[in-house]
């Protein structure tokens, strides 16, 4: 046991004995490359545009009253039905309408010969001036009294103020409607509109006849072209926004009601350089990270427009600097770093919308 004992300083000393050394190899030893995925920086063409999402409209729409009380005796049109403006909608009865039109009519036939009676009986000095005055005044009274009654006997005939189709009804033949009651909706889908509230900062950048790209939720994979029709020139003081109306035609599947994502082209560069927009930084200035010498270089870029996933590069790097796009979380300036092959990107224009970088 004693020699044992003896023995056992001698092996912790030998099992122990170069902590520092081990240390120091450590140290010395260089550290792990990170592995990284990284893209060369190339030309190609970028657009720039400004995105927004928003609901069709149509171009005009209409809620068709009465402009009288009736009985509607018949409903010509229904649903879903073109109609053009002026076309009979619904008829209501005329009964009361069409006597007070004779009424008045008799009235305006009596006192019209009166008033000639009058102008000869005044040559003869046989009627004072007055009198005659007087005939002519209430002949006047008469005659718009029957014009009234003839325009309140046209409302019994319900008309399409403006040329559209049927969105919908609400009467029946049968029913009695109520003055100033809304019956039928009538929309024009010729011309759909989309309107945006747009950030002052844009409002020197769009204008009337840019080109519009539209994508529709309820059209998967379909896209539909228009333009800008107006922009407001003035600035809402309240949000800061100004309105942006673009038209789309109302030949296609679009419908009002529609949800729609629009973007608007205002710039394009045919050549410019570009790099994936995952390599830039978000950690600060812009910047990326530049695989130079095996090591990543922490390299500051001015970016210019954001066309998808990609972003131009105006000073900073040239054409053909690989940058880095997956991996960047544990990279820092100087880091080794190995490069992965990384899936090929497309060298087309992106699908996805693009907004300009300030």
């Amino acid at each position: 046991m004693l020699a044992c004992l003896a023995a056992l300083p001698g092996c912790n000393k030998a099992e122990g004995a170069d902590p520092k050394t081990a240390t120091e190899e450590k140290k010395d030893k260089p550290a792990d490359a990170v592995p990284v995925e990284a893209a060369k920086a190339s030309h190609r063409a970028v657009a720039a545009s400004y995105s927004g999402t928003t609901t069709l409209e149509p171009r005009a729409e209409s809620q068709v009253i009465a402009k009288t009380s009736g009985v509607a005796l018949a409903v010509l049109v229904e649903e879903g039905q073109e109609v053009r403006a002026g076309q009979p909608l619904v008829r209501l009865d005329a009964d009361r309408a069409q006597l007070a039109v004779a009424q008045t009519d008799a009235q305006v036939r009596k006192l019209e010969n009166s008033y000639q009676r009058a102008l000869k009986l005044v040559d003869q000095q046989m009627i004072s001036a007055n009198d005659v005055d007087q005939l002519r005044y209430d002949l006047e009274d008469t005659r718009a009294q029957n014009r009234l009654a003839r325009l309140e006997l046209s409302y019994t005939t319900v008309v399409a103020p403006i040329s559209g189709v049927v969105a919908s009804r609400s009467i029946k033949p049968g029913n009695f409607v109520q003055i100033n009651t809304p019956i039928i909706r009538i929309v024009d889908r010729s011309r759909l509109e989309a309107t945006l509230n747009v950030p002052e900062r844009e409002l020197a950048t769009l204008r009337a006849g840019q080109p519009v790209t539209l994508l529709a939720d309820a059209l998967p994979g379909k896209g539909f072209t228009g333009k800008v029709d107006r922009v407001a020139p003035v600035v809402d003081a309240g949000s800061g926004t100004f309105r942006v109306v673009c038209a789309f035609s109302g030949d296609t599947q679009l419908q009002a009601g529609m949800f729609g994502r629009l973007r608007i082209e205002y710039d394009h560069r045919a050549d410019a350089l570009v790099i994936p927009r995952a390599a830039l930084l978000d950690d600060g200035d812009p910047a990326v990270y530049l695989v130079r010498g095996g090591k990543a270089v922490r390299t500051a870029v001015e970016p210019g427009y954001i066309d998808g996933a990609w972003v131009e590069i105006r000073k900073g790097l040239k054409a053909g600097d690989a940058v880095v796009t997956a991996g960047k979380v544990a990279l820092r300036d100087g880091s080794a770093v190995t490069v992965i092959d990384a899936p090929p990107s497309s060298p087309g224009k992106a699908v996805a919308m693009a907004s300009p970088q300030r």
